[in-house]
């Protein structure tokens, strides 16, 4: 009985971990979105420190890197490519 249920606490632990992935992601994703995507006007420092903070509390290096791209674009194709790019990664990461 002690092994299934230690075999059981792992798969559950597992779950939630990704279940918290998941929701950070989602999370990111919603306020990109509504911060950058569907903004008016430019994106303030407030909204652009409080994306970095979202980006980053992913700790995944890989949506990371997509997101430096998006903020160094130096013209308006790159950042529709990087966008592209960044939505990609982000939906891939969802399990």
């Amino acid at each position: 009985g002690y092994f299934i249920t230690k075999r059981e606490l792992k798969r559950t632990q597992s779950l939630v971990a990704t279940e918290q992935t998941n929701q950070k992601v989602l999370t990111f994703s919603q306020l990109f979105v509504e911060k950058v995507l569907k903004a008016e006007n430019e994106v303030n420092f407030d909204t652009r420190l409080q994306l970095e903070n979202a980006v980053r509390d992913l700790n995944d290096q890989e949506i990371l890197d997509h997101w430096n791209k998006f903020v160094d674009s130096k013209t308006q194709a790159e950042a529709q490519t990087a966008t592209k790019n960044l939505l990609g990664i982000l939906v891939k990461k969802i399990r």
